[in-house]
């Protein structure tokens, strides 16, 4: 009798988290039927599982999983805490703390790295786009709460962190990682003039400062003599949007940049000023797996107002408001509230960034004796002249996304993104 008594509060209590939870995130719901639709689903499969299940099952587990389960369908930066993770979340947001530098989501229930702050512990170990937490201290991940994963990586300075690692593409096998915190700072802005004429920026974070700082650069390589820009958004992973529309209004005279939205946002529309133009040059920027946030903002802002050619890989998906929602025994859930949108009304956390030159660049694994167990280290940047991406950005700066075919000024090939050497913005006087 007690089980039952039990299972009856468990399940009334996820029934209304999850009633909760349907009214304030699904999108654009509306309709009170279609709510009770859902729920009648989730109660019958609830029920079907108490009775029909091979053993008795772990109620408050296929709470939790289901709850944890239904936030990363619809956002994977999303989190349910309870009470006792949400005041220690509170309590975590006052204090400065030393950290790994990993930029997290999830992915099939697991902790997933986005990417890692260059320079940070997580990037010297080798922990990059796609790499699984499989645990944190010895604490499994799974269904474990995103915000929470954060808390437990963060710390006191110098103190150790133990990660195991999943990187399916590697091995089978996790490996482990051991990180000592320390306070991050965010890689600087750099730049070079490349084959003769190409100025060179390469930008690992935006957030906020960012956008100054590479408009800095921008000055001083045009000075030197750079009459076309190569802007290097890989890897950048950490930042604002609004930082990244900063970033892209660099370049940009006029237009809607993006816009943000959400079910109790109105809309607000950010477009770009003449004032803050720096560069007018042509332009190619070059994005991966690992660029999210401001900086795949900055990227399709670009590229839907036909300022530039994108080259590489689709970005990550992450630009959104997130705020803690809470809920009325203690806990909270931490969602987006509020995503922000290309130029053509594309949510950039569920579409993301698509290159209009795609290119996938190649897996790079450390080398290791035959037999010897496989490991994750950091393995050196390319030189530009290997770089795959950065050579392909090159050529289309140089003659056009259709290669000599466009050069020639053949239509052949071309798309609506296409912006050859002959059609690119020039410089104003």
């Amino acid at each position: 009798m007690y089980r039952v008594t039990k299972f009856l509060v468990i399940f009334l209590s996820s029934a209304l988290i999850f009633l909760f939870l349907l009214g304030s995130v699904l999108a654009r719901q509306t309709n009170p039927e279609d709510v009770y639709r859902h729920f009648a689903v989730y109660t019958e499969v609830l029920t079907r599982i108490k009775s029909e299940y091979v053993e008795e099952p772990d109620m408050e587990g296929v709470t939790l999983g289901a709850l944890h389960g239904l936030l990363e369908s619809i956002d994977p930066f999303a989190s349910y805490l309870n009470k006792e993770q949400y005041q220690k979340y509170l309590e975590e947001q006052k204090v400065e703390r030393a950290d790994v530098g990993l930029i997290l989501s999830r992915k099939i229930g697991y902790v997933s790295v986005v990417d890692s702050i260059e320079g940070s512990p997580a990037d010297k170990a080798g922990l990059t786009t796609g790499d699984l937490i499989e645990t944190i201290d010895g604490v499994a991940t799974r269904d474990m709460p995103l915000a929470y994963a954060e808390m437990l990586l963060r710390g006191a300075p110098g103190s150790e962190v133990a990660l195991s690692i999943l990187r399916v593409r590697l091995t089978t096998d996790p490996v482990e990682v051991h990180l000592l915190r320390e306070p991050i700072r965010y890689p600087p802005v750099t730049s070079q003039i490349v084959r003769g004429d190409i100025g060179y920026v390469k930008v690992r974070s935006v957030e906020k400062g960012k956008a100054a700082e590479v408009a800095s650069h921008l000055r001083k390589l045009e000075a030197d003599g750079a009459r076309k820009i190569l802007l290097d958004l890989r890897r950048a992973a950490a930042g604002d949007p609004e930082e990244g529309l900063a970033l892209a209004d660099l370049f940009l005279d006029e237009g809607l940049m993006a816009y943000v939205e959400g079910q109790k946002i109105p809309r607000r529309e950010f477009r770009a000023s003449r004032e803050t133009t720096v560069s007018r040059a042509p332009l190619v920027v070059v994005i991966n797996r690992g660029t999210a946030n401001g900086a795949e903002v900055a990227a399709a802002a670009l590229l839907e107002n036909k300022r530039c050619e994108v080259v590489g890989e689709q970005s990550y998906g992450d630009a959104a408001i997130r705020k803690a929602v809470p809920l009325r025994g203690g806990g909270a859930v931490i969602l987006s509230v509020a995503k922000f949108h290309s130029p053509s009304g594309q949510p950039i956390q569920n579409k993301r960034v698509k290159p209009s030159v795609p290119i996938i660049a190649p897996e790079r694994f450390p080398e290791r004796a035959e037999g010897e167990k496989p490991t994750i280290e950091r393995l050196p940047d390319l030189p530009i002249e290997e770089d795959p991406l950065l050579e392909k950005a090159l050529e289309v700066l140089t003659k056009g996304k259709g290669g000599d075919m466009a050069a020639r000024g053949s239509d052949e090939g071309r798309d609506g993104n296409w912006l050859g050497p002959e059609r690119l913005p020039r410089p104003r006087l």
